[in-house]
């Protein structure tokens, strides 16, 4: 995996605004720094512990932040009982936000509801983007405020900390339906999905694909330099579809990139 271009795509990710979320954002675009740092990511990690090492290190690099606490795990009675992502301020204002992050892949299933809001889900149908905003709503921001923490940040005063989310999300449409959103949506679309049958249908010899494991979703396919014809990527593609895996796909096509997934449903 390219390093420079995991931190780029983390960079040049579009938050959800607030218009979404219900919540104040955070625009990781506020972070001013001279140059992007040069990160050390750990291996045989998570993409979403990935994302949030990139951008406690960002926060770190930065001249106008201070990361005071990451990842602040929560206890009572012995048991963890939630985490707080991130606790930073502003280096001129004091200001102290507490941050929570999230890095989210959701598809368009107009079929779901007659609510636009409802109708995102993961590549696999096991998580919603309604459901993700509820949790931060309901969970993780009035973590803050529960006794434990008092015990965890005994320093801070609790009450006085800005709450915000920095939700960075690449949302996917059905292949060739047209779906009239909101512009608050559509800045973060960054493709499409589609069927595998709907796939085998548009290759064609000029095409050429690589499936990047789920460490590198969110990158853009022009970083890759190992491409691979329809016929190399088809079997593993079936494989994981019938296991109700779907896959995410790059698409060179001469000079034009596309990302899309294929999906089992």
């Amino acid at each position: 995996m390219n390093l420079t271009s995991r931190i780029t795509s983390v960079v040049n990710a579009t938050p959800l605004d607030t218009v979404i979320t219900g919540i104040s954002t955070f625009f990781l675009s506020e972070l001013k720094y001279k140059q992007l740092p040069e990160i050390t990511l750990p291996v045989n990690r998570r993409l979403g512990h990935l994302i949030e090492k990139v951008v406690s290190e960002l926060i770190n690099a930065s001249e106008n932040y201070q990361l005071l606490h990451e990842n602040v795990q929560i206890v009572q009675n012995k048991q963890t009982i939630g985490e707080l992502d991130f606790i930073i301020q502003h280096t001129e204002t004091k200001e102290i936000i507490h941050l929570e992050l999230a890095y989210k892949f959701y598809l368009y299933d107009a079929s779901i509801s007659d609510d636009v809001s409802k109708n995102w889900i993961g590549p696999n149908r096991r998580d919603a983007l309604h459901e993700k905003i509820a949790k931060l709503q309901q969970k993780q921001l009035p973590l803050l405020y529960h006794e434990a923490t008092k015990t965890a940040l005994p320093y801070l005063k609790l009450d006085s900390i800005i709450q915000k989310v920095c939700v960075l999300s690449y949302l996917y449409l059905p292949y060739t339906q047209k779906i009239a959103l909101d512009a608050d949506y559509q800045k973060a679309v960054a493709g499409y999905y589609m069927n595998f049958e709907t796939f085998q249908r548009l290759d064609n010899p000029a095409k050429a694909y690589h499936i990047p494991s789920k460490k590198a979703w969110g990158i853009h396919p022009a970083s890759n330099e190992n491409w691979s014809s329809f016929e190399d990527v088809k079997e593993k593609i079936k494989h994981n579809l019938t296991e109700k895996r779907a896959l995410l796909c790059w698409q060179k096509h001469k000079d034009t990139f596309e990302t899309f997934f294929i999906v089992w449903w």
